[in-house]
């Protein structure tokens, strides 16, 4: 009877303990500033408010910044179930450079809590009250809207799970000042080679000339627009433009070499053909070959 009693008060002891689910933490930021965005580092400043509210009160003061580093941070509202924010810092993001010079970039701004793991608290994206102020003027890109999300962010090295909340700024290059500044003046460069192929075949040591001085213009050409972005692993799209035209150049090479060489031998009949097939239709198969680039890449 006793041990009736017993189990009867632990039940209803644990009955009365209650379910604690984790606080909603609906979270939004409403972007006022952005500083330069260096393409080298990922780096970026930011000018923000941050809101943070809870239907009930919670602990929602102990977050901090996994990819950056608040230089201040002034409280506007401090309540229990509210606490409103305006934060300046430093923040970096990956940077993908495939596609340069025509590449867009994610600035994010990644909020976790330092004490408080998911079963605590958990963030909820507010988009009504985020975004980013019209009056933001980035030099050399363009504003491509805004996005938020929550993640979850396992360590799994201490068995623990984060709530995390990401803000991005999407941004992509001004698409003409990139192809006028990366890829104009290698047209030009080529321009002044394939009107070399109308020269008559007699004066083929200039048409060589010709060639030569525009691979060392377009070999400094591209060292300049290497230096523009870091070292990465793989090819650009401004690489692989560099590429076809280091290519072209070299047809243009051994075309001319090839003539040089009939000519040395007195096949004037096989100089005069190839000069008749290749006059004007370079006119026609390079560009081809440029727009086939930028249509698959």
């Amino acid at each position: 009877m006793k041990k009736s009693i017993l189990l009867l008060i632990v039940a209803v002891f644990l009955l009365a303990i209650p379910i604690v689910d984790s606080a909603e933490v609906e979270t939004a930021i409403y972007v006022l500033n952005l500083g330069k965005f260096d393409v080298a580092t990922g780096s970026f400043t930011a000018d923000f408010y941050l809101s943070m509210k809870c239907k009930e009160k919670c602990d929602v003061g102990n977050f901090e910044f996994m990819n950056g580093r608040a230089s201040s941070v002034d409280k506007i509202i401090d309540d229990d179930k509210e606490k409103f924010y305006r934060i300046q810092g430093n923040f970096n993001s990956n940077v993908d450079l495939k596609d340069f010079p025509f590449d867009s970039q994610k600035m994010q701004i990644i909020i976790e809590d330092k004490l408080n793991s998911i079963d605590k608290i958990k963030y909820v994206q507010d988009d009504e009250e985020s975004g980013v102020d019209k009056s933001i003027i980035f030099s050399g890109w363009d504003l491509k809207g805004w996005n938020s999300e929550i993640n979850e962010h396992d360590y799994e090295v201490y068995d623990e799970t984060y709530s995390q909340y990401v803000f991005d700024i999407n941004i992509e290059r001004i698409k003409l000042n990139a192809f006028m500044k990366t890829f104009m003046p290698v047209f030009f460069i080529l321009l002044v080679v394939l009107f070399s192929f109308i020269l008559d075949p007699d004066k083929i040591t200039t048409r060589l000339g010709m060639a030569g001085s525009s691979l060392v213009a377009s070999v400094m050409f591209h060292i300049s627009i290497s230096n523009q972005i870091p070292p990465v692993g793989y090819l650009t799209f401004a690489d692989k433009f560099m590429v076809l035209t280091y290519a072209i150049l070299l047809a243009t090479f051994i075309i001319n070499v090839f003539m040089l060489e009939m000519q040395e031998r007195k096949n004037s009949e096989l100089v005069e053909r190839v000069h008749r097939k290749t006059e004007y239709s370079v006119f026609v198969v390079v560009p081809l070959l440029y727009l086939l680039l930028f249509l698959i890449f």
